[in-house]
């Protein structure tokens, strides 16, 4: 039985876990930011940087506690080596380093997009590849076609902002707390989506790529004029941005007509109005729909642990080299082509 302990320190949640091979998920503790960075409205990184190195270390004893296990039980350390924030990746990286050694245990660098990536076949045994991911988080806003472990295509990215930043940027201006996220939905079951006309951006175009930085800038008008209650504008904000993924993805599945099955992962996979859009659509194309369960979604260390799992059960991997470099980005689709007046972070 293969088991695997995973650190996640991307960005604002400090996650340990150990999972094994059948896909149970042992022992897992996250300690959220949330107070921390609340006064500020965002995730600032020398904040975040600071308390993962204060609380790692005795989070990782705590679920090595937890789970009953020793490091010369594992048969992997997997951590987070990038993309994030550089700080944060690097306490948890040197920290997996560290432990690899002393133990003589593999370490597994883990792409964080990949963790997403493939946290569906963590909570779901009957996922195979080939697959459509649709990849919405804070950071990130991608469809990829998933071949296998290590296997992706990225067929669309956000030309500006991520969809999750676009939550959380709504979030801000409507004074609604943080994280965005959760309080953009919770405020968007008390409004009208159709009382605040808000654009879909690139909805019609012949490309399947997203952008959000004009119905962000939509939402501060519509909330500077006064005329339009908070929960209005959150809720019209909401369903143009279901429209938006729904159109983008529309698109892109005529390319992936052999895939059966659309996933959708990521912090943004957890609100409830997007999986209904997401599960409608799957099913109008003949598509079985999953996604993980919401506690999978936002930044966790089960799923780095899983990714370990993955990585460990190919044919030529036994580890990568303790040398080996947090990245601040790091790209999924290495070959992609660049997208048409897209920023640094597509």
């Amino acid at each position: 039985m293969t088991l695997v302990l995973g650190i996640e320190s991307s960005c604002d949640e400090t996650a340990v876990a150990v999972v094994d091979g059948d896909r149970r998920i042992v022992a897992q503790r996250i300690a959220s930011q949330d107070e921390e960075h609340a006064p500020f409205g965002g995730v600032v990184p020398e904040i975040a940087a600071r308390a993962h190195a204060e609380r790692l270390a005795p989070m990782i004893e705590a679920v090595l506690g937890d789970a009953d296990v020793a490091l010369g039980d594992l048969d992997g350390i997997a951590a987070t080596a990038g993309p994030g924030l550089i700080g944060g990746v690097m306490v948890g990286l040197v920290s997996a380093k560290a432990l690899a050694m002393a133990s003589n245990v593999p370490l597994i660098a883990v792409n964080h997009l990949e963790g997403h990536a493939l946290s569906p076949r963590l909570a779901d045994g009957e996922l195979n590849f080939p697959y459509a991911l649709l990849l919405v988080s804070g950071g990130h806003c991608q469809i990829l076609r998933v071949d296998g472990v290590g296997g992706y295509r990225r067929l669309a990215t956000t030309i500006d902002d991520a969809l999750g930043e676009a939550f959380d940027k709504t979030a801000k201006i409507l004074g609604l707390g943080f994280p965005g996220g959760p309080a953009v939905e919770r405020a968007a079951k008390e409004g009208d989506a159709k009382a605040v006309p808000l654009p879909r951006p690139m909805v019609g175009s012949g490309e399947p790529h997203f952008s959000f930085a004009g119905l962000k800038s939509a939402v501060l008008r519509a909330h500077e004029s006064g005329k339009y209650k908070s929960e209005d504008i959150a809720a019209s904000f909401q369903q143009a941005a279901i429209d938006c993924v729904v159109d983008r993805l529309r698109i892109a599945l005529a390319e992936m007509q052999d895939c059966e099955t659309l996933v959708v992962a990521g912090g943004v996979a957890a609100n409830a109005s997007v999986r209904a859009a997401l599960e409608e659509l799957a099913e109008k194309h003949g598509m079985r729909f999953t996604a993980p369960p919401p506690k999978l979604c936002t930044d966790n260390a089960a799923m780095i642990a899983w990714a370990g799992i993955e990585r460990l059960g190919l044919p030529d991997f036994a580890g990568d080299p303790l040398d080996i470099s947090a990245r601040p980005r790091w790209p999924l689709d290495a070959g992609a082509e660049p997208v048409r007046g897209a920023g640094v972070k597509a």
